[in-house]
């Protein structure tokens, strides 16, 4: 069986392969007040690990997006349809939750096909 962990260390790995699918999460790259601006450094985050493991955004099969207010789901929706791949669209599940940084005001998990 054959795991490939993409900048692993002792506590996790940025992401991990394993039998064509990546797993990943992603956090902001730019922390700023404003969900659209997070939501959207967020998915230029995903964009740029999917192509150092060989995928894109339309073999994306699954997303959890984890948002710390119910008030910026729609700036969140916002940079999500700006950015999504409308004709191969996930499975997308969005849920209000605590992060661990402060900073951040969204988090976002992804499994897609490699």
């Amino acid at each position: 069986m054959m795991i490939t962990r993409i900048n692993k260390a002792a506590r996790m790995s940025d992401a991990v392969i394993h039998q064509n699918t990546i797993y990943y999460t992603a956090v902001p790259t730019v922390i700023d007040n404003d969900i659209y601006l997070q939501m959207k450094s967020t998915l230029e985050d995903i964009d740029q690990l999917l192509e150092k493991a060989g995928s894109d955004k339309s073999k994306i099969l699954d997303v959890t997006i984890f948002l710390v207010h119910s008030l910026d789901f729609e700036g969140m929706n916002r940079a999500w349809d700006e950015w999504v791949d409308s004709d191969n669209a996930p499975v997308r599940c969005t849920v209000q939750a605590g992060l661990m940084c402060s900073d951040w005001k969204v988090e976002v998990k992804v499994v897609a096909a490699v």
